[in-house]
């Protein structure tokens, strides 16, 4: 999914998906000039945040 749909699906901005990326939270792809980011990776950064410590 593009960006700034995945960022609005969680909650945060644009500057923080890519830092969630960047620090490899979350999974991106590249198609061309394009940032995709998979569903399952954000699925899984739920799934995490959702854990008792």
């Amino acid at each position: 999914m593009r960006v700034n749909e995945a960022a609005r699906m969680i909650g945060v901005g644009r500057t923080k998906l890519y830092e969630l990326v960047a620090s490899g939270e979350i999974e991106a792809i590249k198609l061309g000039k394009s940032t995709r980011i998979t569903i399952a990776s954000l699925q899984k950064l739920v799934m995490r945040q959702r854990e008792p410590e």
